[in-house]
């Protein structure tokens, strides 16, 4: 069931990203498939993570809740 087609808001994001500094991914591991959506720091290629990845309706509310309109995957 998503949440986002019953017309609730999308939560509060739990960090607050700087995308001139930021830019947001998905982290996918290539042995077990799981992945890890956050934001990796553009300088020094920290990753912060904030939230598992385990289907399309996931993907879909860390985009919403972070007004993206695209989130590149990284392996």
């Amino acid at each position: 069931m998503a949440w986002f087609k019953l017309g609730k808001k999308a939560p509060a994001p739990s960090y607050e990203y700087d995308p001139s500094a930021e830019r947001p991914i998905i982290r996918a591991s290539i042995c077990t498939g799981e992945q890890v959506a956050g934001f990796k720091n553009r300088h020094t290629g920290e990753f912060h993570e904030v939230m598992l990845i385990r289907g399309d309706e996931d993907k879909e509310l860390f985009m919403r809740i972070y007004n993206l309109n695209q989130v590149e995957k990284e392996y």
